[in-house]
C-alpha cells in the first residue's frame, strides 16, 4: 500500500459512465495513534460521497478515472 490514497467523488457523464474527479488525499495516521487517517480536500464534493483510490503512475497527470 503507498502512503497515501486519492480522494475522488463520483460524477455522472453526460454518457451515463461515472467518473471519479479528484477532490483530495488521505493520509494513514502513525502506528498507535487515536486517529486512523487525515484527509485533506482541495475541493468539497456536492453529491456529498467520496471514493478512496491507491494511486497509479499513470494518475500522474491529474485525470479523472472511468468506471
Amino acid at each position: 500500500m503507498s502512503n497515501y490514497l486519492r480522494v475522488t467523488t463520483p460524477v455522472e457523464g453526460s454518457d451515463g459512465k461515472t467518473r471519479f474527479h479528484n477532490v483530495g488525499v488521505a493520509f494513514p495516521q502513525r502506528e498507535g495513534s487515536r486517529s486512523k487517517m487525515k484527509i485533506k480536500l482541495h475541493s468539497l464534493p456536492i453529491n456529498g460521497e467520496l471514493v478512496l483510490f491507491e494511486p497509479n503512475t499513470s494518475d500522474d497527470d491529474g485525470g479523472d478515472l472511468t468506471e
